[in-house]
């Protein structure tokens, strides 16, 4: 592709974002990586929904600026280390989307055995730790996960999505912030039925059938046989090592596919984890918005 057609691509995709609510104001950023060594980039402080293709940056893999009026995103930096951890990404997308960032807020992963069409191409979406955006620490904390994720939530912040092209990069934001409304509207209607970790073994099977490259498997606790109770869990990536693998919470099936989240009703009976209340209106002023954008 020319670099006219990728700076046309990059306004269409912000324009989506911001049509959607994925963005706020001058929030967000997007980058594409032109030929082996250059970059092209939101500039800072532009809404994304009105952006033109003359505003983008140009800039080298280390952020120098090369082309352009304008200075390169402030979050820049999350972008370079993207890069170069992956060199197989040809795209970083950055958003607020509000049902997953709200998640990311709670600091909630979206890490559930829940949706077939998540698990065969995202697997999961970990939650990277708090970082001080626009600072190196950003970058740091997107490079744990970075290696085995194409999708991410990021604490008190937003969300990070990576692909082989900008569209493929902007449509799993769509997946994350779907995934989102889902799971929230199922936790309020009484909790998730969770898929069997045997079924997920065969999802992850059918990714090749699929044609999906996924940057790393889905792992199972070698620790947990297949017979175990149903409230046994997939191992669940933790400490300061990188992740290696697309952990997911799913439960031993006992040669059922789908298991009720039997941890997670025990844990509402006895008070351990808080309850959302919400009111009549509340609640379905959110399956509304839901179904709406299910359509």
């Amino acid at each position: 592709m020319t670099i006219e057609s990728l700076r046309a691509d990059i306004v269409e995709v912000g324009r989506r974002m911001y049509a959607r609510g994925y963005t706020a104001s001058n929030d967000g950023n997007i980058s594409v990586r032109v030929g082996d060594d250059r970059l092209l980039m939101t500039p800072k402080s532009v809404c994304k929904g009105f952006m033109t293709p003359d505003m983008m940056c140009v800039t080298d893999l280390a952020g120098k600026k090369i082309q352009g009026d304008r200075d390169p995103s402030s979050e820049m930096l999350m972008h370079l280390e993207v890069y170069r951890q992956r060199p197989d990404v040809k795209a970083v997308v950055h958003a607020h989307p509000p049902t997953a960032t709200g998640f990311a807020v709670a600091g909630i992963p979206l890490d559930r055995a829940v949706l077939a069409e998540v698990l065969t191409t995202l697997g999961s979406i970990p939650l990277a730790e708090y970082a001080t955006p626009s600072t190196a620490e950003l970058p740091d904390a997107v490079r744990k996960y970075i290696k085995a994720h194409d999708g991410m939530l990021l604490a008190n912040h937003g969300a990070l999505t990576v692909g082989g092209d900008l569209f493929s990069a902007y449509y799993k934001m769509e997946t994350i912030e779907h995934f989102a409304k889902i799971s929230l509207v199922a936790r309020m209607l009484g909790g998730e039925n969770l898929i069997s970790r045997e079924e997920v073994k065969r999802l992850q099977e059918l990714r090749g059938t699929y044609g999906i490259k996924a940057p790393a498997p889905i792992c199972l606790d070698p620790d947990i046989p297949a017979g175990a109770g149903q409230g046994s869990q997939v191992v669940i990536a933790g400490g300061d090592d990188d992740a290696t693998c697309q952990t997911v919470q799913a439960p031993a099936g006992s040669g059922s596919r789908l298991v009720p989240d039997l941890i997670d009703a025990r844990r509402r009976s006895t008070g351990d984890e808080a309850e959302i209340r919400l009111t009549y209106r509340e609640l379905s002023a959110l399956i509304e918005d839901a179904i709406r954008n299910l359509r």
